[in-house]
C-alpha cells in the first residue's frame, strides 16, 4: 500500500504526540520534568520542530502556555503526575476562564498500576489515582487518560481537536511506560487534522440579521461595543466590517482591549460604566440601541453591578447566539457570520459619532513634572504611549496596571493581553515568557506590580535563557494596591525587595539582561532611551518607584464600587 511504512522506531506514542503538537502550530512546549514524564520529554526533544522550555515551576509553565496560546492560537505544557498536575491547575483554570486552547500533558502512572491496590509516590497515599483527573474535569473541556497503546492514537487526537474546536484547555495523561513503545497505529505520519467548519443555521442567521437590522435601522444613535469573546470566534475582521458599514461609534469593554482596532476613526474608548474613558460612557449609556459583541458581564466589568444599560435596548451577540432586546433569541448563529451579514443590511448612521465629537474635549494641560520631582504613574504612561508601535505587545498584570494600561491608545497591530476574568496575581510573569516566545516579531512590554511579581518572579530566569528582549516595568509601590482600594489592611503591605538586585542575581552574567532603577522623569527618559537603544536586544528590567497612594482615579472609583458589591449584607431569609 503506497505511503504506508512498516512500524519503525519512530512510530511511537511520544513521537506521535510531538508531531501532532507541531502540526497544530505549537513549536515551544513549557515543561517541568518529573520521573513520570522523563521518557515523554525525550520524545518531545527528538522532534525537530519542537523546542522544550524548562520553567522554574509548574504554575509558571501553565501561565507561559496561556501567554503562548494568546500569541499563537494554541499552547502546551508538560508536567508530572499529581505533584505537577495540581501545581499547574490554577493556570489551566485561568486559561479556561479566558477561552484559551492549552494542551496540558501530564506524565501518568505506569499502565500496570491502574486497577491494582498499590500506593504510588507523588499521590496523596490512596490506591486510587483519580484525584488529579477529577480536579481537571472542572477546568478543562476534555480529559484523556492514556494507559494502553490500542486507543492512544484516538484519545490524543480527540483531546487535541476538542481543545481547538471549543477554544478551551484539555488534559492528557500519558502512562510513563508507554511513550517509547512502537505500535502499528503510529506506523505512518499522522493524517493532518481536519476540523469541519461550523456553519450557522442559514434560516436562523437570516432571521437574526433581519430582526437586528429592523431594530437598529429605526434607532437614532446606536453604538457597538466589543467584548472579550471576539477572540473565541476569531471575529475581529467581521467586527471591523460592521463598524465600517454602519458608521456607528465603536467602544471596547475593558476585558476586550486589544481585540478592537483603536486606530479606527469611529473608536471612542473603553466602556466600563462609571470608570469609562472620558465621554465614552455618556455616549454608550445614552444610546437608544447598543450592540454588545462577545461581552462578559461580571462584577468587575460592571463595576460592582453599576452599569446603566437596559436590556430592552441591547443586542447581545454571543459566540453562537444572538438575542435582541427582551425579545427573540436565535441559536446556532455564529458571531463572524452574523456580523458580516448584518454589515450588509444596516443604514449608515453617524449620529452618535457626531455627538461624541461635539462633546469631546481633548485632554487638558499636558502633564509636566518639576525637575527631580518623584515620578508619578501618569507621567510613566505618558512616556510609554510614545514608544509603543505595531511591533509592540503590552502585557498588563492584574492590579492597577489594568487601569493604567487601559488608557494607552493602541496603534494598529499592537498586541494587548491581560487576564481580567480570572485575575490571578503573578499571571503576567509566565504569560510574558510564553507570549514573547510565541510572538518573536514583537517586543513585549510588561507592567507588573511589586506584589504580583513576588508570586512568580523566578521565571525571569527562563526569559534570559530563551534570549528574550522584553521590557519589564516593575511598579514598586509597596503592596497590593488594587486590594488596598477595595479593602485595606496590614496584609496588603509586602516586604520590599531590591528587585533589580534580585534580577541581577538571577542573570548571573549568563545571557543578556540590563536592569535599572527609576525615581524621576529624567531617570525614566534615560532608561527608555537605553532600553530601546543600546540594550534593545537584552531583557530590560526597569524598577519604577512610585508613591503607594499614586493610583489611577479609575481604580479609586472602581475599588469603592466593587467593595460595596462585595460587602452587601445577606438577603433576609
Amino acid at each position: 500500500m503506497e505511503g504506508f511504512r512498516p512500524a519503525s522506531s519512530t512510530g511511537t506514542l511520544g513521537r506521535h504526540l510531538a508531531r501532532r503538537l507541531v502540526e497544530i502550530g505549537v513549536h515551544d512546549v513549557f515543561s517541568v520534568p518529573g520521573d513520570f514524564n522523563l521518557t515523554l520529554l525525550d520524545h518531545l526533544l527528538a522532534e525537530p520542530g519542537l523546542n522544550l522550555i524548562g520553567c522554574c515551576n509548574e504554575l509558571n509553565a501553565g501561565y507561559a502556555a496561556d501567554g503562548y496560546a494568546r500569541a499563537r492560537g494554541v499552547g502546551a505544557c508538560v508536567v508530572t503526575f499529581t505533584v505537577g498536575g495540581l501545581s499547574v491547575l490554577n493556570a489551566i483554570a485561568g486559561a479556561c476562564s479566558e477561552n484559551l486552547p492549552v494542551i496540558c500533558i501530564v506524565g501518568g502512572p505506569n499502565s500496570n498500576d491502574y486497577g491494582t491496590n498499590r500506593i504510588l509516590h507523588h499521590t496523596i497515599g490512596l490506591p486510587d489515582f483519580s484525584q488529579e483527573l477529577r480536579c481537571f474535569q472542572t477546568v478543562t473541556c476534555h480529559q484523556a487518560v492514556v494507559n494502553n497503546l490500542e486507543d492512544a492514537h484516538e484519545l490524543i487526537d480527540t483531546a487535541i481537536s476538542t481543545a481547538l474546536k471549543e477554544s478551551k484547555p484539555v488534559y492528557i495523561s500519558i502512562g510513563c511506560n508507554l511513550s517509547a513503545i512502537p505500535h502499528p497505529t503510529f506506523a505512518r505520519d499522522p493524517v493532518p487534522f481536519f476540523l469541519a467548519p461550523k456553519v450557522s443555521n442559514q434560516l436562523g442567521l437570516e432571521a437574526a440579521v433581519e430582526a437586528t437590522a429592523a431594530f437598529l435601522n429605526k434607532a437614532v444613535k446606536p453604538v457597538i461595543i466589543g467584548g472579550p469573546k471576539l477572540r473565541v470566534k476569531k471575529a475581529q475582521q467581521a467586527f471591523v466590517e460592521l463598524a465600517d458599514a454602519s458608521g456607528y461609534p465603536i467602544a471596547v469593554m475593558p476585558s476586550g482591549k486589544g481585540l478592537v482596532p483603536e486606530h479606527h476613526p469611529h473608536f471612542i474608548g473603553t466602556y466600563w460604566g462609571a470608570v469609562s474613558s472620558s465621554f465614552c460612557g455618556e455616549i454608550v449609556e445614552s444610546a437608544d440601541a447598543y450592540v454588545f459583541v462577545g461581552p462578559i458581564f461580571n462584577d468587575y466589568s460592571s463595576v460592582g453591578y453599576s452599569l446603566l444599560i437596559k436590556k430592552e435596548k441591547a443586542i447581545i451577540v454571543e459566540p453562537n447566539r444572538v438575542t435582541i432586546g427582551d425579545g427573540p433569541s436565535f441559536g446556532w448563529v455564529f458571531m463572524a457570520d452574523f456580523l458580516s451579514a448584518l454589515a450588509k443590511k444596516l443604514k449608515k448612521n453617524s449620529n452618535a459619532v457626531e455627538n461624541y465629537h461635539r462633546i469631546f474635549v481633548p485632554p487638558g494641560i499636558p502633564l509636566r513634572s518639576e525637575r527631580d520631582e518623584p515620578l508619578r504613574v501618569n507621567i510613566l504612561f505618558k512616556h510609554v504611549q510614545e514608544i509603543i508601535t505595531g511591533d509592540s505587545a503590552i502585557i498588563a498584570e492584574t492590579g492597577d496596571s489594568w487601569f493604567n494600561c487601559q488608557k494607552l491608545r493602541l496603534p494598529e497591530n499592537c498586541g494587548y493581553e491581560f487576564q481580567m476574568q480570572y485575575g490571578s496575581i503573578g499571571w503576567s510573569v509566565g504569560a510574558t515568557l510564553g507570549y514573547a516566545q510565541g510572538a518573536k516579531d514583537k517586543r513585549v512590554i510588561a507592567f507588573i506590580g511589586d506584589g504580583s511579581f513576588q508570586v512568580t518572579a523566578q521565571d525571569i530566569s527562563t526569559m534570559i535563557r530563551c534570549g528574550q528582549n522584553t521590557i519589564i516595568f516593575l511598579i514598586n509601590n509597596g503592596g497590593y494596591t488594587i486590594e488596598v482600594e477595595i479593602h485595606d489592611g496590614p496584609y496588603n503591605v509586602i516586604k520590599n525587595w531590591n528587585y533589580t538586585g534580585l534580577v541581577d542575581a538571577i542573570h548571573n552574567g549568563e545571557g543578556k539582561c540590563w536592569t535599572t532603577k527609576v525615581r524621576t522623569e529624567e531617570d525614566l527618559t534615560e532608561a527608555i532611551a537605553k532600553a530601546t537603544g543600546e540594550h534593545k536586544d537584552s531583557l530590560c528590567f526597569i524598577e519604577v518607584f512610585v508613591h503607594k497612594d499614586d493610583t489611577s482615579k479609575e481604580l479609586l472609583e472602581w475599588g469603592s464600587r466593587v467593595s460595596a458589591a462585595n460587602s452587601r449584607p445577606p438577603n433576609p431569609q
